[in-house]
């Protein structure tokens, strides 16, 4: 279950976002008052029967009680103290630890003021490209990555896995009898007879740049002709939520971390696709299939007639109870580095407010396009994963349009590796074969990395004039990856 000491202070936090005092909960549970105040305080125990009722009573997940959180914050902790603007503050490991173990309020706080610096301060750089070329302001609106960062974390907390949603996936699927072979017509004439909505397809220069314009007043779904079969069904079946689920999208977009119009919005847009895989790929049917493909990213993506990246995104959402598939954690990135999309349920960390390390498989995955790229990753700590990559092209608008690659990547624990087809003819044993990666330069002590650019915050930065190591920021006879 893990340490007590550290659930009091979530305990205290999920019980006043229930709205609820001690004495109330404590009625619930059937304990003192003074009982849970000790357990709140640190000071007594949580049993695991009482770990169960305290879930039910407020309704959350018993994965929200595992070291997962902590283990994030103190990385986002650590992240946030790399940055250059502290480096002269000498602030050590053990010491972020400690405020995250016995005031993780304290430091969720610090994390928001840093994203609110960080905001402000791109707030100011956009301004100034604005008024260099004289284009103005235009008030303030909140930042994109303010939306992003908390979207991710709502998911993150759930674990990505929504029941609910998974419920009214396969309501929907029954109630308008899908027919896998023809998703699409099944759809359309769902939308069309639940709701009066038309589903038309539209030329490119039609939609003016868009691949879906709904008007729910008009009753009016219009699709570009340059998605393909897959892509049709995934729009349909994303309105279909909106129409659907709208009672469930907005509960969960009420959310109190959710802290602006931006992020609620993009809450509701990101588990509408949630609810679209779902139909698509119905849970149970799905979580037989990668059994039985051994989790075959490919023949699951022409079983279900879904995307790779849309497979990819769905097997970390196999977080059923007696249902539970292999963990992954997925991550979507362009040729430049920069992650659009990640999530993780293997405890593997990315890099939110610095550039990524560039020996991820993920990013290798460019040098050999169209290609499966598969081998094994291990951070400082030791832990190795089992890596899955491959580049992806979206719907081009044409020849003259440009042609967007990104690369998917998912990833696994070693030790569960041989679930995997890709695994096979792989020494999974020889764990000297795999490629030494971290999160990032500023938070990785591999000072021995011919791939580093930055130097990190464990050591200080001795610079000599007459020697060089392997990189620029690697003195020679200093601390080594393995020391």
């Amino acid at each position: 279950m893990g340490e007590p000491k550290r659930w009091g202070s979530r305990i205290r936090r999920l019980r006043r976002q229930a709205k609820l005092s001690q004495t109330e909960l404590a009625k619930r549970l059937g304990i003192s008052v003074s009982y849970l105040n000790m357990i709140e305080h640190d000071r007594r125990p949580l049993s695991a029967p009482l770990l169960v009722e305290l879930a039910q009573v407020l309704e959350i997940d018993l994965t929200s009680f595992g070291a997962d959180d902590e283990q994030r914050l103190l990385g986002d902790l650590m992240e946030v103290f790399g940055d250059a603007l502290f480096e002269q503050s000498d602030i050590l490991n053990v010491e972020v630890r400690e405020l995250v173990q016995a005031n993780p309020a304290v430091a969720r706080s610090v994390l928001t003021l840093y994203r609110a610096y960080r905001a402000s301060r791109k707030r100011v750089e956009d301004l100034s490209v604005h008024l260099a070329a004289e284009d103005g302001g235009h008030g303030h609106q909140p930042h994109a990555a303010e939306a992003h960062d908390e979207v991710a974390e709502l998911i993150q907390r759930h674990g990505n896995h929504f029941p609910q949603l998974e419920a009214g996936a396969s309501a929907l699927v029954e109630a308008a009898r899908l027919d896998p072979t023809d998703m699409y017509q099944g759809l359309a004439d769902y939308l069309r007879d639940s709701h009066g909505i038309q589903t038309q397809i539209r030329q490119v220069g039609e939609m003016q740049g868009a691949i879906r314009r709904f008007d729910p007043d008009a009753g009016r779904l219009e699709l570009s002709e340059v998605l393909r079969r897959g892509s049709r069904n995934f729009q349909l079946a994303y309105v279909a939520g909106l129409m659907s689920q709208g009672q469930i999208l907005d509960r969960f977009a009420a959310d109190p971390h959710l802290s602006n119009e931006s992020s609620r919005a993009l809450c509701r847009v990101a588990l509408g696709n949630y609810f679209a895989a779902a139909v698509l790929m119905p849970y149970g049917a799905f979580y037989e299939a990668a059994l039985d493909v051994r989790y075959d990213i490919e023949l699951l993506g022409h079983r279900f007639r879904t995307s790779i990246e849309q497979v990819c995104h769905r097997l970390t959402t196999l977080r059923r109870p007696g249902e539970s598939g292999v963990p992954f954690h997925v991550v979507r990135t362009d040729i430049a580095g920069n992650i659009s999309k990640s999530f993780s349920a293997t405890g593997m960390r990315f890099a939110r407010f610095s550039g990524a390390c560039p020996r991820w498989n993920v990013f290798r995955a460019f040098l050999t396009p169209g290609r499966y790229r598969v081998g094994l990753s291990t951070m400082p700590d030791g832990t190795t994963f089992f890596e899955v990559a491959l580049t992806v092209q979206r719907e081009s608008r044409g020849y003259l349009a440009p042609q967007p690659i990104q690369a998917v990547g998912v990833g696994c624990h070693v030790e569960q590796a041989r679930e995997l087809v890709y695994s096979d003819g792989i020494d999974l044993e020889n764990l000297d074969s795999a490629t030494p990666i971290g999160i990032a330069c500023r938070l990785c002590d591999r000072m021995d990395c011919e791939e580093r650019a930055f130097p990190p915050i464990q050591y200080p930065m001795r610079i000599d004039e007459h020697l060089r190591g392997v990189s620029f920021y690697t003195p020679v006879g200093g601390p080594r990856a393995d020391s």
